[in-house]
Parts: C-alpha cells; sequence; structure tokens
C-alpha cells in the first residue's frame, strides 16, 4: 500500500482508543490488534494478551489470521510510530471468535457502523465535514471557533500545497517550516506550545482559544502569500518567508496585547483529564522507597 493511500485515524469504542488506517485503494480499514483485544478484555497487557492467543489458536486459524495481519506504523502514546499488528475488518471478526468478551456484538455493530461511514464520505464529503462539525460541538466548541477551525484546516492545506510547489517534499520539512511560523508570532516551537498547554499526542489547534486560531491560520496565511510571491525553493529559502509569515502574526497578537493589557496566549486546554508530570510521580516514588 502506498502511503499517499493510507490515512492514519483514531476512534473510540465504548471511550476505548482503537488506532486503524484506512486504505482509499482498498476501502478497507486496518485496525490495531492490541488496541481491539484492549477492548474486548480485561487484560492489562494486550500484547502479552495476543502473544498468548497466536500459540493457543489451531494451525488453521494461525494460517487465516496471518495472512490478513500487516505490520503497519501507527502512533502510539509517546507521539512516535511503531511497527504495529492490524488486521482488516474481516480479520478482527475472525480475532473476535478467538476471544470470549461480551463486548463481541457490539464491537460487530460498531465495525459495521465505522465501514459505512467511510465508505459514504467517499461517495459524499460532506457527510465528513458534518462529523467534524458534530464531533466539536459535542465537545463544547462553539460554531464560530469551528468555523475558524475547518478554515483553517484549507488554509493549510494550500499552504502545504505552496510549499510543495516549492521543494518541499519531506515530512519533516513542514515541521521545520510550521515551527518557524509559531516560533515567531508565539515565541515558541509547537512541541514547546503543547508542553505550556500541558498536551501530549491531542491536536495543538484543537486546544487553542479562537484568539489562538486566528493568529496561527493569519501566520500560515501570510505565508502562504508571500511565498507565492517570492517563489522561494528548499527548506532554507522557505524558511526566511515562514519566519516572515509568522512576523505578521506578531505584529497582530502585540497590537492586540497592547489593547487588552495581557497576553492571548493562554494556557487553557480543553481536556477532560490531565497528564500527571512524570518527573514528580518519580520523585515520589523514590522518596516513598527510602521510607
Amino acid at each position: 500500500m502506498e502511503n499517499n493511500k493510507l490515512a492514519t485515524i483514531s476512534n473510540l469504542f465504548e471511550g476505548k482508543e482503537i488506532r486503524s488506517i484506512w486504505d482509499a485503494e482498498k476501502e478497507e480499514y486496518y485496525f490495531s490488534v492490541v488496541d481491539v483485544i484492549s477492548a474486548l478484555t480485561e487484560s492489562t497487557d494486550s500484547k502479552d494478551y495476543w502473544y498468548r492467543l497466536k500459540k493457543r489458536m489451531t494451525e488453521e486459524e494461525k494460517s487465516e489470521l496471518s495472512t490478513k495481519c500487516r505490520q503497519l506504523k501507527l502512533k502510539s502514546r509517546d507521539g512516535k510510530f511503531y511497527s504495529t499488528d492490524t488486521l482488516d475488518t474481516k480479520g478482527i471478526l475472525r480475532l473476535i471468535e478467538s476471544i470470549p468478551s461480551p463486548k463481541a456484538e457490539p464491537f460487530k455493530l460498531w465495525l459495521a457502523q465505522m465501514g459505512k461511514e467511510r465508505i459514504d464520505e467517499v461517495f459524499d464529503p460532506e457527510i465528513a465535514m458534518s462529523r467534524a462539525i458534530d464531533y466539536y460541538r459535542n465537545r463544547g466548541y462553539s460554531d464560530k471557533w469551528i468555523e475558524a477551525r475547518l478554515k483553517g484546516i484549507l488554509d493549510r492545506k494550500k499552504l502545504t500545497d505552496a510549499w510543495k510547489a516549492n521543494g518541499i517534499k519531506q515530512n519533516y520539512e513542514y515541521a521545520v517550516l510550521t515551527n518557524e511560523i509559531y516560533q515567531e508570532w508565539s515565541g515558541m516551537k509547537a512541541s514547546q506550545y503543547k508542553e505550556y498547554k500541558n498536551i501530549r499526542k491531542e491536536s495543538l489547534r484543537d486546544n487553542m482559544t479562537d484568539v489562538e486560531v486566528a493568529l496561527a491560520n493569519l501566520g500560515e496565511i501570510a505565508t502562504r502569500e508571500l511565498a507565492k510571491k517570492h517563489k522561494p525553493y528548499g527548506l532554507e529559502e522557505n524558511k526566511k518567508i515562514a519566519k516572515k509569515g509568522g512576523h505578521v502574526a506578531k505584529v497582530a497578537r502585540e497590537d492586540m496585547e497592547k489593547e487588552l493589557g495581557q497576553s492571548v496566549i493562554s494556557k487553557e486546554n480543553t481536556l477532560s483529564y490531565q497528564y500527571l508530570d512524570d518527573s514528580k510521580l518519580d520523585k515520589k516514588k523514590l522518596t516513598k522507597g527510602k521510607q
């Protein structure tokens, strides 16, 4: 499967994250096996459960699943991508038969609905947009914020298209240029901004205020227009333009803060949970161990 035909997706089944990849060419999902096992069982170690399950299977069962099982790179909790065992829908249904679980039938219905929704979106993209709007509304975002967010997604696509036309090809290059914009107007790289807001793998923009989203959008729109005019080529030339685009948003930020008398960069996030400081936890464990 070619990378440009794949889209990584994260969905929830009864509050459990199920990582998956959509293959546009085959119109098929590939689901993380360990995520499915975690959702269906009470096991605290889904990887070990998967290992033991394979050992218990008959040769016929092993052969059937091994032909469907693919190793694809999925994002882990640490933000990195690792090769992970995945199965298509038929493979997952076969897997479910080998796992005694009261959640088996609800999960099958969830799978069926997932497939239907995704295929419907292929023929009518407006469905995907409606789902995105419903998703944000259910999380408490205002329609004004949602409108700015969706427009920002389109503007971001126009910017990456401009970068691509100007010789930017590698993923790390897009990240470098994005950081140039953020660094200029906010004083932080994207990773630092996430840390400031105490988020990790979550979307940065989904945790921004409407003012922050507007500034992020302005920086990218300005960068795009400058790139179209000056036509920089390669990473170094595009970095200079990205910095100038970010500066446009910086000026807007400074003008607003001057009038308000306070910073518009917020620590607020939209999480319904809170990450604990790992270093503090380790320190507590060490202190407790000495007692």
